[in-house]
């Protein structure tokens, strides 16, 4: 387990709010999480653009892989491709179930040649429901993407965390995502948010991802 939290370790996590844009005033929260890969910027940019990479990792992918495109994760988002410029920039529409055309969600990851291996930056930026917002806070699609973070890693090692439905029941993944709910806490007063608010939304975020175990359960 401790090369898991030292993988959770290994990432900086910022949250904020921004306008969606110069024509659209509405209020996006904001998600950045930024770690550094031992390996090469080429390397990294396969693994997260490979759909076949992307299956022993994530998810499966399937759709029309090129700008303008639409993609669709197995069980999970799809969306619209918008920027792809191989190594260093991909930029996606973040879309869970049937979208909205006033929906915005998008997700951007960039990539940069540092210190013999590669930065990584995920920026997740999106309008989210104020009620929700005001409850689980970052946290709810933050823990998600630190869990993606770590399956990218194991598998630019050359390992796996095995099978993902085995792992999420865990008591390695259950400690993994505890602190990772923690770490959203603490990234979350660092961007302004009050303390107690924190603590709430991040109390309510890891009840959801770690719930009780049943009684006998191990």
């Amino acid at each position: 387990m401790t090369d898991l939290l030292n993988d959770l370790k290994a990432v900086h996590r910022t949250t904020g709010s921004r306008a969606v844009s110069a024509d659209d005033a509405r209020e996006a929260r904001t998600i950045v999480l930024t770690r550094h890969y031992d390996a090469p910027i080429g390397d990294v940019w396969d693994a997260v653009t490979d759909p076949e990479r992307i299956s022993r990792w994530f998810l499966p992918v399937t759709g029309d892989l090129k700008v303008g495109g639409r993609y669709q994760t197995q069980g999970n988002a799809g969306g619209v491709i918008k920027v792809c410029e191989p190594p260093r920039l991909l930029r996606v529409t973040w879309e869970m179930g049937e979208a909205k055309e006033s929906d915005y969600s998008e997700v951007e990851l960039r990539l940069s040649e540092v210190d013999g291996g590669t930065e990584f930056t995920l920026d997740h930026v999106a309008v989210v429901d104020p009620g929700f917002w005001g409850q689980f806070g970052p946290g709810a699609v933050g823990v998600g993407w630190d869990l993606t973070l770590l399956g990218l890693g194991t598998h630019l090692r050359g390992e796996s965390i095995g099978n993902p439905e085995e792992f999420e029941k865990s008591p390695e993944a259950r400690e993994f995502t505890t602190a990772s709910c923690e770490a959203w806490e603490a990234a979350s007063i660092a961007g302004g948010i009050p303390e107690a608010d924190a603590k709430s939304m991040a109390a309510n975020t890891k009840a959801f991802y770690v719930p009780p175990l049943e009684e006998g359960a191990s």
